[in-house]
């Protein structure tokens, strides 16, 4: 199939949460890894335009993902390359009798754990479902190369799959109260404590939906949750970092649908992300509520 402008637009509409799953997956945080999903869906449509033929879409999409991620992980230089050449070709089938459910339930940090050809091939073939033969072609390897990687990368993460994290992450208490401050503001509707609060040169992102720059016009931001009675902050601990929780005001066990996220810089706010429409970044979160 050739891609057209439009079965574009609705396949990346359509891929976004399963793009999230992946790139989260990689990068090791669910927040980063909308960063590298938006990265990749702007190079997808930059490529596009350009006019270069796409045979498969999807496969299209996850080999920039991939990519990506791998751009991202070297920017980060938290993770050497690892060719895929080196993975050998004598390994046991993937069909192996390795659970491969145990990468599906993996946290993040164990995942990140993985030489990178590993890592991608549990992912894609484990949590995304992708067959042997479709992996190959995203990840523009061999066959031996992918089976080995994944037989070891099930291997390792079974082994590991009993190691839970034991360390607690300090938070000052100033921070807390902050956030705890803003988050009954919000719940208060108490508005106009919130405006003030914002940096005249505060930024927003409301995720898969429109960035916004400067204190009157994110000030309407406020407005629009203003609209709405069914929602409900709390605040706790994301990835390690302070995050408010939004939740259904009539779901009694307080499940969070999605996170919003604060940057300060003396006393007021400088970057509000809100993942109200991007919900499926919850998905593998690490979280805690305080």
């Amino acid at each position: 199939m050739t891609a057209t402008d439009d079965s574009l637009s609705a396949l990346m509409i359509e891929l976004r949460p399963r793009l999230h799953r992946y790139c989260a997956r990689m990068v090791g945080s669910v927040f980063e890894g909308e960063d590298v999903v938006q990265e990749t869906l702007t190079k997808a449509t930059e490529a596009l335009a350009s006019g270069s033929p796409v045979a498969n879409i999807e496969r299209w999409l996850f080999a920039i993902a991939h990519n990506t991620s791998l751009d991202a992980l070297r920017r980060r230089k938290r993770q050497a390359e690892v060719p895929f050449n080196e993975e050998s070709a004598d390994e046991a089938d993937s069909n192996s009798q390795i659970e491969s459910w145990i990468t599906t339930d993996a946290s993040l940090a164990a995942i990140m754990q993985l030489p990178v050809i590993q890592r991608s091939a549990v992912i894609l073939v484990d949590v995304l479902d992708y067959s042997v033969e479709e992996t190959v072609h995203i990840l523009d390897s061999t066959l031996p190369a992918v089976k080995a990687a994944l037989h070891r990368g099930r291997t390792r993460l079974k082994h590991w799959s009993d190691v839970r994290q034991t360390e607690r992450v300090t938070v000052p208490a100033e921070d807390i109260s902050r956030l705890r401050a803003y988050a009954d503001s919000f719940n208060a509707r108490d508005f106009d404590t919130l405006r003030n609060l914002l940096a005249e040169d505060v930024k927003l992102d409301l995720v898969n939906r429109l960035r916004l720059t400067g204190r009157k016009d994110v000030s309407v931001y406020f407005g629009r949750y203003g609209e709405r009675d069914d929602w409900k902050f709390s605040i706790g601990l994301a990835e390690d970092r302070l995050a408010l929780f939004v939740s259904d005001l009539h779901d009694p066990t307080d499940t969070p649908t999605y996170v919003v996220l604060l940057d300060w810089r003396d006393g007021k706010i400088v970057n509000i992300q809100d993942f109200r429409w991007a919900p499926y970044v919850t998905n593998g979160l690490a979280y805690m509520t305080l």
